[in-house]
Formats: structure tokens, C-alpha cells, sequence
């Protein structure tokens, strides 16, 4: 297992390489979402994964938690399930006459929020402050997550019965909204073989992905990653994306400045993954979909024309002009 915390670039990038390998041995396809994952990783943000239920949406989270050697936690969110379930409450002590505060399932490294939008919205905000401050507050006093610390949470569809939507101020806590998709014809040949050899039930097995990062290590990736030189045009490069998006034609709303954050801090652990100490406006055209496809909304006549937020942000992308390096 990997000990480095004094590494360089070269080296952040091969201990990518072997996470993206590591889970691969569990997860069969799927390069682009687990790229996009390691992304949100290294770039210290939160994750929403998205996809209808059977396509290894959980799978990639408990292989992405075997390669890391941190704590993990899950929380299956249901309709009944309660805020205090999440996050940890007081109890009082008979025996001692005091209150003990019992933390919940968020005390963690790697959070695993398994269909989040199956809870309600007042159980899915009990999230919001672990997710952008990394503590939570239990009767009035503020207690700090382990670090690093990281919420993958996956949702289906809304089209879905039984889910209820996530508000906007949530969606915007995530740094990236990825979908995951059907499995290629020679992807799912692999997958059942897998499945079905030697083996009773339908899972995958994770037993032969090996732990190859620490908590120090990721946090030394997030650290060189956010030292990553950004030049001035490439900064306004992802404002003028993200400004024009508030008055484009075909969405209704548009992203705040989180979503210039996200542009910027994505592509660093972008570059990060090619062993660069710069980003280029390729860095941001790469990640600007899933960095923004949750920040805003289409309007209404273009979801009955059968458009998607994506088609939008890529009509964008293809008219904002990139700087010349």
C-alpha cells in the first residue's frame, strides 16, 4: 500500500492509474464514470451518480472504498428514514446523569448515500452541512469529520416511482453529476460470465481489488492538485461557460458561482491525472457536463421538444471561444 505524502506529480498520477485499475477488477466498462469519479475524489468534492437500478452504481462506490483503506460507511435512504439517522444524536446516560452524543453513519471517509433521492427532502438536507462544511452540528456543537471525506451518492431517475427530487441548494453541494449507462454488448457478456461463475447470488465480487491508497495519500493528491498553476484566461474561460448559461437559450436557470468553482477545481485533479502542472481549456471542456449538467435547468418547451440538459451545455461549449495557448 501506497505511504507517500511528500509525492510528486509523476507519482500522484501512476497511484491514480492504479485506483482506476484496482477498481476495474470489480467494476467491468465504465471508464468514463470511473475517471469521473477519481476526479471528484482527488478534486476533494462530492459525487452523484445517477443511472437506473442494476448497472453497478453501488458496486463502484464499495470498489472505490476497497482501494482506499479509510473508513467507509452506508446509508441505504428510505421514506421513513429520519435526519438523526444520518447524522447522530444526544442520548442521556441514566447511569452517568449526562448526555453522550452518539455520531451517525456520515462519520466517515468515503460516504455512501445508496438511493438518496428515495428519502425526503427534509432526511436528504441532513447532508448540506457535512457536504460543504465537513462537520456536523448535534444540539448546537459543531463536530468535524474525518478527512479526507467524500459523499457518493447515487439517485435514479425521478422518472422512477417512489423518488423525490433533490433540492437545488443540494444538487449544488455536488462537485460532479455523473451518469452511468447500459453496459456495452461485450461489457455485460463479461459481466455475467463473472457473475454467474463459481458463485450463488448476482453480485460482483470486490475481494480481489486490493487497497493501494491511505487517507494521507489522498489527501497529499488533493493538496498537489490544488497547486496546480491556473492561468488567468483559463479562469475566465470557465466564467464566460458559466455565465453564459444564465441567459442561454433552451434553459430556464442557470449556474451560480459554484459551477465556475467546479470548472476550475475538476480540471486541476484533470491535469493532475496526465501528470500536468497547468490546465489547459481542453481540462474544462472534458469535465464541464458532468460539472454542470445538475446546476441548471432546461426550460420547459425544450424538454417537450425531447432535448437534454447535455445537448444545451455542448451547444455552449461549441460557441464560447477558447483562449489560445
Amino acid at each position: 500500500m501506497t505511504e507517500m505524502t511528500n509525492m510528486t506529480l509523476e507519482q500522484a498520477s501512476e497511484l491514480a492509474q492504479q485506483l482506476k485499475t484496482e477498481i476495474g477488477k470489480a467494476v467491468i466498462g465504465q471508464k468514463q464514470v470511473i475517471h469521473e469519479t477519481l476526479i471528484a475524489l482527488i478534486a476533494g468534492g462530492n459525487v452523484l451518480i445517477e443511472g437506473v437500478p442494476g448497472l453497478g452504481k453501488t458496486l463502484l462506490v464499495r470498489a472505490l472504498a476497497a482501494t482506499f483503506s479509510g473508513q467507509f460507511n452506508r446509508i441505504q435512504f428510505t421514506p421513513d428514514l429520519m435526519p438523526a439517522d444520518v447524522t447522530g444524536h444526544t442520548l442521556y446516560d441514566l447511569d452517568n446523569k449526562s448526555f453522550s452524543v452518539r455520531k451517525g453513519p456520515v462519520f466517515t471517509n468515503l460516504l455512501l448515500a445508496d438511493e438518496i433521492n428515495r428519502a425526503p427532502a427534509k432526511t436528504q438536507s441532513a447532508l448540506l452541512e457535512v457536504m460543504q462544511e465537513r462537520q456536523v452540528t448535534i444540539e448546537g456543537e459543531a463536530h468535524p469529520v474525518p478527512l479526507p471525506f467524500m459523499t457518493l451518492a447515487t439517485q435514479n431517475p425521478l422518472e422512477q416511482e417512489g423518488t423525490y427530487p433533490l433540492p437545488e441548494a443540494q444538487l449544488d453541494r455536488f462537485l460532479l453529476k455523473i451518469y452511468i449507462n447500459y453496459p456495452r454488448d461485450n461489457e455485460e457478456s463479461l459481466m455475467v460470465a463473472a457473475v454467474t461463475n463459481k458463485q450463488t447470488g448476482n453480485q460482483l465480487n470486490i475481494s480481489n481489488v486490493s487497497a493501494v491508497a491511505t487517507p494521507a495519500t489522498i489527501q497529499a493528491m488533493q493538496a498537489l492538485a490544488a497547486d496546480i498553476e491556473v492561468d488567468k484566461s483559463v479562469i475566465e474561460y470557465a466564467v464566460r461557460i458559466v455565465q453564459a448559461t444564465r441567459d442561454w437559450q433552451g434553459l430556464s436557470i442557470g449556474s451560480g458561482p459554484r459551477g465556475s468553482i467546479a470548472l476550475i477545481s475538476a480540471a486541476r485533479a484533470q491535469a493532475m491525472l496526465h501528470a500536468r502542472d497547468y490546465i489547459t481549456p481542453d481540462d474544462i471542456k472534458a469535465i464541464a457536463l458532468p460539472a454542470l449538467r445538475h446546476r441548471v435547468a432546461l426550460a420547459p418547451e425544450m424538454e417537450l421538444e425531447g432535448y437534454s440538459t447535455d445537448q444545451i451545455l455542448q451547444g455552449i461549449l461549441d460557441k464560447i471561444e477558447a483562449p489560445r495557448q
